[in-house]
């Protein structure tokens, strides 16, 4: 690590200091890396998707998926953040190329860029590269803005906010998730946008469709009534439904916490009266009698276990950084999360629905769900409301991809 680097290390917490080891970690040689492997690349069209970390692969992994089976490309996926690195680096269908991106100087631009030769570029919802986004319009190769928020308090609109509106535009063309967005860009003096569904619909079906069964949790719910707390990340998240489990124990809880650390897992376990079991305690032939909680401590597959539930919270409200709802909405069940959720559109939709309900203490937590509980009426209008606004939502890709393979095969 550089002396800045390491210095600037040091200032940060345990968690983020172990984060941004791995970024530095990712970075060493990353140009010499990907220029070695895209050496004998095969003799097709190249289409270069970024995304930041592993939330924004969901919305490229249906884009990905349909570009595949379309027609013969080359897939080139990077990453800024290790977490989507390392969840992908192992198993990344229909990508050919997995790389960590270089950091955003005129150097590591156009060395990048040389090796990759990428066709088309996509960038996903919030991704403004100045040098990257300079050096795709000079070399005049399409590039694509997809599921992005323009609000009204955006860099683009602050004094300092040049180089971002510079930035935005140089996309080709901008997909924006809604009017406000598009309105905002108009203000900006950029008119090459299109207000399209969201991806993420489309891979929550898919999801959601896909066959899955996990006998440790089919043994736990057993038919129940199940509440499912969601990428629990921080104490908030954890002080919230640890209090309505307390307060319902005749209810059986799934905690799914976003961080499986030792210490976490502890935590979570001695937050709850009753009997908390882990996941890798259990097997298929475990007897849950009188087991209140199971925390799931494997990460991977929370969007295939919200079919178990009757109601969910979703973590990460507290913060600016809330966990996908779309997971769990596709599958009709009420959902409820905490009340940062200005950087999402889904939340205010499904609040404006009735489907989704904002949570600010453990009381609101406990009156909505203490709504619903016996509600089944209620529950059945939810699930067929959730129903339609999905259904209302699908079908985004398919716009997309069209755009992004228009001139990408010699016989278009």
């Amino acid at each position: 690590m550089h002396g800045a680097l390491k210095a600037y290390s040091h200032m940060l917490g345990k968690n983020s200091r172990r984060k941004f080891s791995l970024f530095v970690k990712g970075q060493q040689g990353i140009k010499g890396h990907v220029r070695r492997s895209m050496k004998d690349r095969p003799d097709k069209p190249t289409v270069w998707i970024h995304a930041a970390s592993l939330g924004e692969y969901a919305v490229a992994r249906p884009i990905i998926a349909k570009l595949k089976r379309d027609g013969d490309c080359t897939i080139v996926l990077t990453f800024f953040s290790p977490s989507g690195y390392r969840a992908l680096e192992h198993n990344h269908p229909g990508v050919d190329y997995l790389f960590y991106l270089p950091l955003d100087t005129k150097r590591n631009v156009r060395a990048f860029l040389n090796a990759v030769q990428p066709d088309k570029a996509v960038f996903l919802i919030s991704e403004y590269w100045p040098n990257y986004l300079q050096e795709l319009k000079f070399r005049a190769i399409p590039t694509y803005l997809v599921s992005a928020i323009i609000r009204d308090d955006a860099p683009f609109f602050k004094w300092y906010g040049r180089i971002y509106r510079k930035s935005l535009s140089s996309y080709t063309h901008t997909y924006v998730l809604d009017e406000r967005s598009k309105f905002n860009m108009l203000m900006l003096g950029v008119d090459n946008v299109t207000i399209s569904g969201n991806p993420l619909f489309d891979n929550a079906e898919t999801v959601a469709s896909t066959p899955w069964h996990n006998d440790i949790i089919h043994n736990f719910c057993n038919d129940r009534k199940v509440f499912i707390a969601g990428s629990i990340s921080d104490d908030k998240d954890l002080e919230l439904v640890s209090t309505l489990a307390n307060r319902h124990p005749d209810t059986r809880f799934l905690f799914v916490p976003h961080d499986i650390k030792p210490n976490n897992l502890r935590a979570i376990k001695e937050s709850v009266n009753g009997k908390a079991l882990l996941y890798s305690e259990c097997s298929a032939d475990t007897d849950f009698t009188g087991t209140q909680v199971l925390i799931v401590d494997f990460v991977g597959a929370l969007a295939y276990m919200y079919r178990y539930a009757t109601w969910a919270y979703v973590g990460g409200g507290f913060t600016p950084l809330l966990h996908s709802l779309i997971e769990a909405t596709v599958y009709g069940i009420p959902v409820s999360f905490g009340p940062q959720i200005h950087r999402k559109v889904t939340p205010r939709q499904m609040i404006d629905l009735g489907i989704g309900q904002i949570v600010r203490n453990a009381d609101d937590l406990d009156r909505w769900f203490t709504s619903l509980k016996d509600n089944t009426p209620r529950l059945e209008e939810i699930r067929e409301i959730s129903k339609k606004y999905v259904h209302s939502n699908i079908g985004a890709t398919e716009e997309i991809v069209k755009a992004i393979e228009t001139g990408l095969w010699a016989n278009d």
